[in-house]
């Protein structure tokens, strides 16, 4: 209890945000309007603008690091306009175009920067995809889906040796192929990146540069597929621009202070490559490319690095932030440089268990006498993506806080819950070669429907922010009528059950009672097992295992208020999420529409009248 007092009475570092307020107003038709209070300053009309400035103003800065061999390797603001330039030079020769996309299919690295960079230049647009879609899909259908969708006159990839087969399965003959090591053999025409990297610059680049404006199409992002094919949503120069604006507004501390970050996030993700990347090349900081990532065998490669950097800003996924956490725990340097900058800590992605974050605020005010703050918001790959954020007044887990400058929410009453639309320059115009479902994404007044639920933190205050209050496409009704809140749910089973929980899929539409699927987390199952050897079908059937989590079924079914958040049966899964059923996405996100669907036979045997042998119960 002494160390708990300590740690919520030790005072908070001062992030530097910037004035995050609103005001709402009702309307007659019931919907409710905010508005941030403060304009959205002025911003360049293309990105590349800033690499400009940048590479004028500190030429010798070092804007993106990466490891090669053990070692960082880096570019400055300077390095990294010239090479653009002589990239876009290559592009521009061979008549890319939004038509004829450059398509990175390779992960991050500071070649797959440089070809982006050369795009956006030449105003030719690109589109990075899921590596997944290459090395983890047995069918490769989404990578065909995309490269039939996006016609791309180049594809980029790092490394050719494990992309092979990819290549080989799904691109077209004639498609020239980049590779900086290991091209494909066989295949033409096939491209070496140093070759391409050397194409001498001309006047034909400046005048590209300069036909680039507002509306030209930057980049295609694609959905995560959770609900189908991946959607390609078009990225204009003004969104990305306006979001920056938008966001570096929020991180007001970045605009006088260039920050400095370690990140893993994928770039062909709107958090990773709009957000972060875009966030440190606007503000002129220093990015250094993460090759860890938070899962086993890979987190450390993150630790190796964080001893190395000091970030000022750093970014996660709450999954991310478990992994580390027990690093930081047994190590008082890698502590020490984590936290001895650090301004804020941001997550996204899903909800921040409670454990976490606790353990996140012990670390850094036993470290630095100080608590850094831990915040988060809200947007979508339509939005570029920044569309909410919290500051120091909305603290707590959860908040995602109020628009940002220069853009509107409305909320439209719907069973019960408010409906999260938004409006504003940072708003994709479409998804690429899809007007059907453009014309569904918006409402009769242009405002995106998020498909999410949003509700008050204060009724009275919306200052106060909000809460992120489920998927509205997720929720379904019992038998009885009763609404069962789907996301909601699903985060408090996770933090009730952590860490022995990867994630759960809740099952009841029409049914008497809500039953559950649950993917176990296979690590916490062997540390509770003490068998590191525990494959995820020996979990699911271990005694220890499954009498644990009939205790945890039972205990959050004593928390419960009603049927609408009692979970009555579960089953643990044998295996994991697939991602060519789309039962997974690349990012980990989970189709609970999908895992329902291809494993109807275990929900059947929820709602069997005799409880089946691999059902657990509440009592």
């Amino acid at each position: 209890m002494a160390q708990d007092a300590l740690v919520l009475n030790a005072p908070l570092r001062n992030p530097e945000l910037g004035d995050c307020h609103a005001t709402m107003e009702r309307r007659a038709d019931g919907a409710l309007m905010v508005r941030n209070t403060r304009p959205l300053d002025p911003y360049p009309e293309k990105l590349t603008q800033r690499l400009e400035h940048w590479a004028k103003v500190a030429p010798d800065r070092i804007w993106l690091a990466a490891r090669e061999n053990g070692a960082w390797r880096t570019i400055t603001y300077a390095q990294a306009l010239a090479t653009t330039r002589r990239i876009a030079a290559a592009l521009i020769a061979r008549g890319l175009s939004a038509e004829r996309p450059l398509m990175i299919l390779s992960g991050n690295d500071l070649d797959h920067a440089m070809m982006g960079m050369g795009a956006l230049y030449a105003g030719c647009a690109y589109a990075p995809v899921s590596p997944a879609y290459s090395l983890v899909s047995s069918d490769h259908g989404k990578l065909k889906y995309i490269i039939d969708l996006m016609t791309p006159g180049m594809i980029f990839i790092a490394d050719g040796a494990p992309f092979a087969r990819a290549i080989e399965n799904a691109a077209p003959a004639d498609v020239e192929l980049v590779v900086v090591k290991n091209p494909p053999t066989g295949r033409r025409p096939v491209t070496l990146f140093a070759d391409l990297v050397n194409t001498p610059d001309t006047p034909a680049v400046d005048a590209a540069h300069d036909a680039v404006g507002p509306d030209t199409i930057a980049k295609f992002l694609f959905t995560s597929g959770s609900t189908g094919m991946p959607k390609a949503v078009i990225n204009t120069q003004l969104m990305l621009c306006s979001n920056m604006a938008m966001t570096s507004a929020h991180f007001e501390f970045m605009l006088t202070t260039p920050p400095v970050t370690l990140d893993w996030s994928p770039w062909n993700h709107t958090a990773g490559g709009n957000h972060d990347f875009n966030l440190f090349l606007y503000n002129g900081g220093t990015f250094y490319v993460d090759d860890g990532k938070p899962a086993p065998g890979a987190i450390e490669a993150t630790v190796r690095n964080l001893r190395d950097i000091s970030p000022t800003w750093y970014f996660n996924v709450p999954k991310g932030y478990a992994a580390l956490v027990p690093y930081l725990q047994q190590d008082e340097e890698l502590c020490r440089s984590f936290f001895k900058n650090l301004k804020l800590l941001w997550y996204a992605g899903a909800g921040m268990a409670q454990h976490i974050w606790d353990a996140l605020d012990e670390l850094s005010v036993r470290t630095t006498g100080e608590r850094i703050m831990v915040l988060t918001g809200l947007g979508s790959t339509e939005t570029a993506p920044f569309a909410l954020g919290a500051n120091q007044t909305m603290h707590g887990a959860g908040n995602i806080g109020v628009p940002a400058r220069g853009c509107e929410l409305k909320l439209v009453p719907a069973d019960g819950k408010w409906e999260a639309r938004v409006r504003g320059p940072h708003i994709t115009p479409g998804y690429w070669r899809q007007p059907d479902l453009t014309q569904k994404a918006f409402d009769e007044e242009g405002f995106y429907k998020l498909g999410d639920a949003l509700r008050f933190v204060d009724e009275t205050d919306v200052n106060r922010g909000f809460l992120f209050d489920g998927r509205i496409a997720e929720d379904f009704k019992l038998n009885t009528g009763t609404w069962v809140l789907v996301g909601p749910m699903r985060a408090a089973f996770i933090d009730h059950c952590a860490p022995y929980v990867q994630d759960v899929v809740i099952a009841g539409i029409d049914q008497d009672y809500i039953g559950a699927l649950i993917f176990p987390d296979l690590d916490a199952c062997r540390a509770l097992t003490g068998d590191s050897a525990l494959s995820l079908a020996d979990a699911a059937a271990h005694p220890a295992v499954r009498a644990h989590f009939a205790a945890l079924l039972q205990s959050f079914a004593k928390k419960s208020t009603g049927s609408s958040t009692r979970i009555a049966r579960a089953i643990l899964l044998e295996q994991g999420p697939s991602i060519d059923k789309s039962e997974m996405t690349d990012k980990g996100s989970i189709n609970q529409r999908a895992v329902l669907g291809n494993r109807a036979h275990l929900v059947e045997q929820l709602y069997a009248s005799e409880v089946a042998p691999g059902v657990l119960t509440a009592g």
